[in-house]
């Protein structure tokens, strides 16, 4: 099956990442997109928790925000939003968070807060946090999905709104944050892991048809690769059926 498009690949491949019974913290878009489709393929027993407060939802149909009532119908519970955070992310129940950003460095250190400039008088102002740097730091492992641009991928972010590695190294552990952090770092282009020493980004697998030089072109530092770099195995024409018929018939995100 060779007709999907970018998105679509990148749903899938996130999808993959995801393990039948995991808890996840997600948001709409392809975030959700790649949980549900995971939830209807190979991990039936995932559990989606959504920041409005939906806990183990089943949606039948794409929702269109987080405050939508498809998350409610057939959840295992609706609570508060500060109940969310309190009980589940802060209490541990959290085992994987999903996250996207303007900025995303080498070791998986997230900016949504400004870009250029400095803090009191930035070239552009960005929302903000929201809960993100909670879940970077309290979620058990976080998951990545955005479009390898180089405005989006300098070699250092602006701003750690969301803290990946820090500095590399044991940077993190240093700073009292046990969760695991960055995992994977899925894109339009390839997919990322991160190196158990340096914890930087290093390029695990190639999309099909792009090549090393599309990688290199659109990310701000010297690409690492791993040593088994492979091809991504295709999406199949169950999982692109269940993206274009189940999830998102209108197209709205794919």
């Amino acid at each position: 099956m060779s007709n999907y498009t970018a998105s679509e690949l990148m749903v899938v491949r996130a999808a993959r990442e995801l393990k039948d019974g995991d808890v996840v913290f997600v948001g709409i878009g392809l975030p959700n997109l790649a949980c549900n489709l995971a939830r209807l393929t190979h991990a039936p027993n995932l559990v989606l928790i959504y920041e409005s407060g939906a806990i183990g939802a089943m949606p039948e149909r794409l929702p269109v925000s987080i405050g939508d009532p498809a998350l409610v119908a057939g959840a295992l519970s609706v609570c508060s939003l500060p109940e969310v955070f309190l009980n589940y992310l802060q209490g541990g129940r959290i085992s994987v968070g999903f996250l996207g950003g303007a900025q995303i460095d080498r070791y998986g250190n997230i900016n949504t807060t400004i870009i250029g400039g400095d803090y009191h008088h930035p070239k552009v102002r960005l929302p903000g946090s929201g809960g993100a740097c909670e879940i970077a730091i309290l979620a058990q492992k976080i998951l990545i999905i955005t479009p390898l641009k180089k405005r989006n991928f300098p070699e250092r972010v602006d701003f750690i709104t969301s803290p990946g590695f820090l500095n590399g190294g044991n940077a993190r552990e240093q700073m009292g944050i046990t969760a695991q952090g960055p995992v994977a770092v899925v894109t339009d282009l390839g997919v990322f892991h991160f190196d158990r020493v340096t914890r930087e980004m290093i390029l695990t697998a190639l999309h099909p048809a792009v090549e090393k030089k599309s990688v290199q072109e659109n990310i701000g530092w010297e690409v690492r690769y791993a040593d088994d770099l492979h091809t991504t195995e295709l999406p199949t024409a169950e999982e692109l059926r269940i993206i274009r018929e189940e999830l998102d018939p209108q197209h709205i995100y794919i």
